[in-house]
């Protein structure tokens, strides 16, 4: 059975990505629509060896569609989600916009996707599941199996985020600043608040009047929606001058003793999770090692003697894979193998 599906935000860092993995997954797919906004109108982009020309959302017919990937920001997917699901087509959000709703399910195949058979079971049904941030996808691909033997009850994180979380504006940026400082050049900000270019800014999204920013409290909420609604989690969220890849210092307190040497042989087995952890120089990953691979990459995984059964290790993803284009491609194969949906033409 093959799917029509729409990339919706196609021209995008994300919506690239979403077309370059379709094809290299060998999705079954009867025809691939890439979509924008009408700026975008006839750009090309690449699926596998085809050369696709952008069309524009406002003007596109999704009657026929059985598949929407939806990675264009929380304003187009407020509006235009509920109306392609209402056609019949299920959509897969990479943004913010229903991530808390109660109806929608927020999805990570390896830790949840038990929730995917009772959601379209339901006569509700709303044909919309939710991506989650990509800082919590990795992370919470990493807690799942730890969880499952020790019950977590606190996470302390700091991440180390890529630009590209921030688009490709951000990407640009970050490059243009580096060549001007090693050529004497003027330095310009425009994305950032402060210089990204060899610097490091604490500030993620926007601050709540609590003092954690937006980013931090994703982090907690969607960790709770997705893992367990049990688990206290803080984080600091950190924007790195690193163009891919999203890193995580992770600090986790147990119910239940659980070793470093449990804890890997648990991480080595997981799906999603590859463990590189050799105690010595060079025997763990970095976000350049892990840009453009599919898997949530753990290293440094030790046991925390501050706390009663402590862990602490290091997290790497793809932010532009597992924390989005591929996170959301994962959540339509788990819907296809569960039979959930069926193509509209056969």
């Amino acid at each position: 059975m093959a799917f029509k599906v729409a990339v919706v935000g196609a021209t995008g860092n994300v919506g690239r990505e979403i077309l370059s993995i379709l094809s290299e997954r060998a999705f079954p797919v009867s025809e691939v629509v890439a979509l924008a906004s009408s700026r975008s109108l006839g750009t090309e982009v690449s699926f596998g060896d085809k050369i696709l020309k952008t069309q524009v959302l406002d003007h596109y017919d999704f009657s026929d569609v059985d598949l929407c990937l939806m990675s264009a920001g929380s304003g187009i997917s407020k509006e235009w989600s509920p109306k392609i699901a209402a056609q019949g087509c299920l959509v897969i959000d990479n943004s913010s916009c229903w991530r808390y709703d109660p109806t929608v399910p927020l999805v990570v195949p390896e830790v949840n996707a038990d929730v995917l058979a009772p959601f379209f079971a339901d006569p509700k049904c709303t044909r919309i599941i939710a991506n989650p941030n990509c800082s919590t996808a990795q992370l919470v691909v990493a807690l799942k199996p730890l969880h499952d033997k020790a019950v977590i009850k606190r996470v302390v994180v700091s991440t180390y985020q890529s630009v590209s979380g921030a688009g490709k504006e951000a990407m640009d940026e970050l490059f243009t600043q580096t060549r001007a400082l090693l050529t004497t050049g003027e330095v310009k900000v425009n994305k950032f608040p402060k210089r990204i270019a060899f610097n490091l800014i604490p500030h993620i999204d926007v601050f709540m009047n609590d003092g954690f920013t937006k980013e931090e409290w994703k982090m907690s909420e969607e960790t709770k929606k997705i893992l367990d609604p049990a688990i206290k989690l803080t984080a600091t969220c950190v924007r790195v001058p690193v163009f891919i890849s999203h890193s995580e210092a992770v600090n986790v307190e147990f119910e239940k003793p659980i070793s470093a040497t449990e804890a890997r042989a648990l991480l080595r087995s997981a799906p999603g999770c590859l463990v590189i952890d050799k105690r010595e120089p060079g025997g763990y990953i970095t976000p350049h090692e892990a840009t453009g691979e599919d898997a949530t990459y753990i290293s440094r995984i030790r046991e925390d003697h501050t706390v009663e059964n402590g862990l602490a290790f290091w997290c790497v993803s793809d932010n532009l894979r597992k924390g989005a284009a591929l996170n959301a491609i994962q959540i339509a194969e788990a819907c296809i193998n569960r039979k959930l949906i069926k193509a509209k033409k056969v």
